[in-house]
């Protein structure tokens, strides 16, 4: 009989001090110590326990890995537990509790029309991602809205924002995994409408400052007003306001004409500068020619005065001897013109008076000399 089945009987064989048939006795049958199955009997347990706890950890999986910029939500038999695990590695009870990792990094929403390429960290998607590019970008239609005459318009815009990590669990237990929908696009949608219905198409343009500070502070009231203040809004902008074509080319039409009028206006003020420029080169002018004729005439009153000045002078030193003196050395000059040309004629003025006129006769040129001594 083989070893193993011989092991089998001797089992299920009475013990023989326990008042069974001795007759049915099963001789002992001596093994090697060294070989068979029975040595693996007295194998130590320690491997089997290891083999077990290694399956458990490869199949069952109690443990997650939060990355940077993420909290884990641990779930306790459908309970989301309130404080948030941090980045790192965390163990939890197979079939009684799960962990979920939620994505808190900065992410950007956009509304918009023109195509662009979705971009994203390459994480796997988790809950709070935006459509498996967490932390990326997620971009969506223009915001249709009306404006105050119920004209369509559409309105490009982009959203900033994160998931506050403090109240992760409690804003994923509240609004599910589907948060952004409910908090961001709902609110963002409802403020851009309401503002926008308050404007007629026209003014959007010109209004455009005041528009996008009322719809970024309304958007910030919206999401603070929520129970346990769930997202960290960054910034909203307002990137584009899309008009009906009709009101673009009126619109159009309009800058034009208020361009046409700009340039007159410069050109009005231009010349009217110019001018103004012109009077007081003008008056400019004007007042430097007074002021010359006023010098020329002050200096022609001035010479006046000085010479009646010295006329009086002269008259009040004059006297009969000093005019005999003179009458005597104006003779003397004729003497001496004589000499030079006998031909002279000499006219004196009655009363000896200068001055005398003297003619060449000879050369029958008349040269007159007035000689005020």
């Amino acid at each position: 009989m083989p070893a193993d089945m011989n092991d089998y009987f001797k089992k299920k064989q009475p013990n023989n001090s326990g008042g069974g048939n001795n007759n049915n006795k099963t001789p002992n049958i001596k093994r090697p110590s060294g070989g068979g199955n029975g040595g693996g009997k007295q194998s130590p347990s320690w491997l089997f326990i290891t083999i077990a706890i290694i399956a458990g950890l490869v199949f069952l999986k109690p443990f997650t890995i939060i990355n940077s910029g993420e909290v884990g939500i641990k779930v306790r038999t459908g309970k989301f537990d309130e404080t948030p695990l941090k980045a790192g590695l965390h163990f939890f009870i197979p079939m009684l509790e799960r962990i979920i990792p939620v994505n808190t990094r900065m992410r950007l929403i956009t509304y918009s029309n023109t195509q662009t390429s979705t971009i994203g960290d390459n994480y796997d998607s988790r809950i709070g991602g935006a459509g498996g590019f967490e932390g990326g970008l997620r971009r969506n239609p223009a915001i249709q809205v009306l404006d105050k005459r119920g004209l369509t318009v559409n309105i490009d815009i982009a959203v900033q924002y994160q998931l506050r990590a403090e109240t992760a669990p409690k804003t994923i237990e509240k609004w599910g995994s589907s948060w952004e929908e409910k908090i961001i696009n709902s609110k963002v949608r409802e403020v851009v409408r309401d503002v926008i219905g308050q404007y007629t198409a026209e003014r959007l343009p010109e209004m455009r400052n005041e528009i996008a500070t009322a719809i970024q502070t309304k958007v910030a009231q919206k999401i603070e007003s929520l129970g346990d203040q769930p997202v960290i809004l960054s910034a909203v902008e307002l990137r584009n306001i899309v008009l009906p074509a009709k009101i673009r080319e009126k619109i159009e039409q309009l800058q034009a004409e208020k361009q046409n009028v700009n340039i007159a206006e410069q050109q009005k003020e231009r010349a009217k500068q110019e001018a103004q420029r012109n009077a007081e080169i003008a008056r400019g002018e004007a007042e430097r020619n007074r002021i010359v004729a006023q010098g020329e005439a002050d200096r022609i009153k001035i010479e006046a005065e000085e010479q009646a000045k010295a006329n009086r002078l002269i008259s009040a030193s004059l006297t009969t001897e000093l005019l005999q003196l003179e009458q005597i050395k104006t003779q003397m000059h004729f003497n001496e013109a004589l000499r030079v040309n006998r031909d002279a004629q000499i006219f004196l003025t009655p009363g000896g008076a200068v001055p005398n006129i003297w003619v060449d006769a000879k050369g029958k040129e008349q040269r007159a000399i007035s000689a005020q001594q």
